[in-house]
């Protein structure tokens, strides 16, 4: 695998750990036994779960607040448990969503400099789970769409608009879910399975489009991502708990395209894709490196490229979506590694001597503007990314995100939050009262009627005042 010699313009990426002072230190990063990432970055900030006395929490940080991060720094802290998995909102920098040992999935909207006291209050409360949610995953082109996976064995995806599920698929996994995966245009999802099953799920239609039993045949946790093109890239262990990956494509499981063999390490590899440069970074859990691979059309398929190494451990690794980086330095990835005490950036850079922007390392990339609505996804659409060049760099528009932001996460259609119920049962009254058909809809209805009643007869007097003052004026102005 590494003996092949062949031309690719990322045979020479290099990673670098920043300076100390552009580090985030003193963080309690969470000692969980989960095998999530810890840590989810945007363009505007970095979200690490942290060690919390009471409850779940995770931190917040604008990507510029740097150095040490005081311990009264406030967090995210509306969870009864702790948090096993977060992710960013991919059309809107504000919104990030969490799942919990507690059962339930929060949707939270961070004012736009970050947090000044601690944030309790979610947008949007999901419960529908009975078992803690580890894996929580949004739609890639779809608005207000979220798939969350409990160890419940259940998936459920959400219109975050309206605080319901949309889809609740309960029968298709017997055992713990791993991963899961949406694939470019959020049509179909793969999950990796403690049944060592890879699967292939067209949710809309509730049905497993693709399977392959014994993906990999060691009892470790695998994962399993979706590529641009339609394949399906997996990690996992062989039956001599050796770290392997695969590439499978789901039109024919019965053999991988590609499967190699890695090492004896037991961390389990997370894998990061960027489809733009048909790069996978793997980082294993308790390791000290980042492995990366291309992935060609060529054999072998998946091409090794290089290892970044460093010193400490990481506990986790965040990683920071295309728009996000900086185009005049060739840098092609950004990672946030969490070490015990401390986040840690590294940049993955293609050396160039030009300073003109890199047309080839930067094709048009996946922006922040959702393509299609969760009605219109549920209804059978698909769209593809709508796509930004990153030419003149990215900047994150505020008053845009915010907008979006209350249409509809903050709509008037309540979350399912026990509190929130009576707020707007006065709004809608009709509305508020289907489900509960034991006399009290005739109260409303009286009620509603007897108050437009008030209304017709208030309306007439005032009709009738009116007609009154106009002809006192004429009369007025005929003797004046």
């Amino acid at each position: 695998m590494r003996r092949v010699v062949r031309q690719s313009k990322f045979r020479h990426v290099f990673g670098q750990a920043v300076k100390n002072d552009q580090c985030y230190d003193d963080i309690r990063v969470s000692r969980v036994t989960w095998d999530s990432s810890f840590c989810a970055v945007n363009p505007k900030f970095v979200a690490i779960i942290i060690e919390a006395s009471g409850g779940g929490a995770f931190l917040v940080l604008p990507l510029q607040k740097t150095g040490r991060i005081d311990k009264s720094y406030p967090t995210v802290c509306g969870h009864t448990g702790p948090v096993l998995d977060i992710d960013w909102c991919p059309h809107n920098d504000n919104v990030i969503a969490s799942g919990s040992e507690d059962c339930t999935v929060m949707v939270w909207q961070i004012p736009e400099n970050g947090l000044t006291v601690p944030l309790t209050d979610p947008a949007v409360v999901l419960e529908g789970h009975s078992k803690r949610v580890g894996i929580i995953t949004w739609h890639p082109t779809a608005r207000n769409v979220l798939l969350s996976a409990g160890c419940d064995n259940i998936i459920m995806i959400w219109n975050v608009g309206t605080g319901e599920a949309m889809i609740t698929l309960d029968d298709m996994h017997n055992d713990m879910i791993y991963s899961a995966c949406w694939n470019r245009n959020g049509s179909l999802f793969c999950t990796g399975s403690k049944d060592k099953k890879l699967r292939v799920i067209d949710p809309r239609k509730m049905e497993i489009v693709a399977e392959k039993d014994k993906a990999h045949e060691g009892a470790r946790p695998m994962r399993a991502i979706f590529l641009a093109d339609g394949n399906v890239f997996t990690t996992g262990f062989s039956r001599m708990s050796e770290r392997q990956l695969a590439l499978w494509n789901p039109k024919s499981m019965d053999e991988p395209i590609a499967l190699h063999e890695m090492d004896t390490s037991n961390g389990v590899l997370l894998p990061f894709y960027d489809p733009d440069t048909s790069i996978i970074y793997l980082c294993g859990k308790g390791d000290s490196s980042i492995r990366y691979f291309e992935i060609t059309d060529e054999s072998p398929y998946v091409h090794y490229l290089n290892t970044f190494s460093s010193k400490e451990p990481q506990r986790g690794m965040g990683y920071m979506p295309k728009r996000g980086l900086d185009v005049n330095k060739c840098e092609i990835a950004r990672f946030f590694k969490l070490q015990e005490r401390k986040c840690e950036p590294i940049i993955m850079t293609v050396p160039r001597k030009s300073d003109l922007f890199q047309d080839d390392l930067y094709p048009d990339t996946a922006g922040p503007d959702a393509p299609i609505e969760a009605e219109d996804w549920i209804e059978g659409k698909n769209a593809d990314p709508i796509l930004i060049s990153l030419k003149q760099g990215y900047v994150p528009s505020k008053s845009r995100e915010l907008n979006v932001v209350k249409k509809n996460i903050l709509g008037s259609k309540p979350a399912t939050h026990k509190k929130d119920e009576p707020v707007s049962s006065h709004k809608k009254p009709a509305e508020v009262s289907h489900p509960h058909s034991d006399g009290k809809v005739d109260d409303f209805m009286k009620e509603l009627r007897s108050m437009k009643d008030t209304i017709r007869t208030q309306g007439e007097r005032i009709s009738k005042l009116e007609g009154i003052i106009s002809s006192l004026t004429a009369n007025e102005e005929s003797e004046g």
